[in-house]
């Protein structure tokens, strides 16, 4: 490490350099770098300091039996799994799902279309993260051709009156979309190809979402028209830097939920 670097430190970051975290992401490469050494341990302590917070809300959660859904919507590639395993981290398995539906059933295909996800969700001091919901919907299907347009414009006519129904139970309902780039969504499915130990994570539909990026884009657009409520709000998170994004989605449930 040259003197240069270590004289534009300044104490703080002298400190944190200096710490188990800092020493551990200094030394993690065979090539050292300190700025990046430095983000990564920022992040690690911050990430660390919102999760013992969200220890306090779970504990809100269970003793006033509140209800809480959050939805993590976006592109494929976009960091939603990643989110939703840092949230969750630390909190008491006991009190929270994650729920990520595969394909409906003879069955469920015949029901009327939000059923499957009323039957998933929480009861009273209970969590519920779905990785993707009932907006595959809006975006996923239609693009993909699997809803017809009938069954597409019926869901976007019902969708908030479903909402507003959840919430008139009493239960929090907090919306993420994670936005990110089409050439980092390149980049990510690149590394998931190359990655024998990623790999099982691409889709026949990840495969093709690069070439459907626009059908994509416009279905997203008429998503938030329609969705994007007083009552039942998206929050954007531009998630093309994975740390960031997290950090900002737990910083946002923090906010939005009223625990003591």
């Amino acid at each position: 490490m040259s003197q240069n670097i270590i004289k534009n430190l300044s104490d703080a970051e002298l400190e944190l350099l200096n710490s188990p975290l800092g020493l551990k992401y200094l030394f993690a490469d065979k090539k050292t770098d300190v700025a990046k050494a430095l983000r990564l341990a920022a992040y690690e302590e911050q990430l660390r300091d919102l999760q013992a917070e969200l220890i306090k809300l779970q504990e809100w959660v269970i003793n006033e039996g509140k209800k809480v859904v959050i939805l993590f919507e976006g592109r494929d590639a976009a960091g939603k799994g990643g989110a939703i395993r840092r949230i969750t981290a630390h909190i008491n398995p006991r009190h929270y799902r994650i729920h990520a539906l595969p394909k409906p059933t003879e069955e469920e295909a015949g029901q009327w279309y939000f059923q499957r996800y009323v039957n998933h969700l929480p009861k009273p001091g209970e969590m519920v993260f779905f990785d993707r919901s009932w907006y595959n919907r809006a975006i996923v299907e239609p693009v993909n051709k699997f809803c017809t347009e009938e069954e597409y414009e019926t869901f976007i006519s019902q969708v908030n009156d479903f909402e507003r129904m959840i919430q008139s139970s009493e239960t929090y309902l907090i919306k993420f979309y994670f936005s990110i780039s089409k050439e980092e969504q390149a980049r990510r499915f690149a590394d998931i190809k190359s990655s024998p130990l990623k790999r099982w994570k691409m889709t026949p539909v990840d495969e093709a979402a690069q070439g459907l990026w626009d059908e994509y884009t416009r279905y997203k657009e008429r998503m938030f028209e329609v969705s994007n409520t007083e009552n039942a709000p998206w929050k954007v998170i531009e998630a093309d830097q994975k740390t960031k994004a997290r950090l900002e989605a737990l910083r946002h449930v923090l906010e939005v939920l009223p625990y003591k």
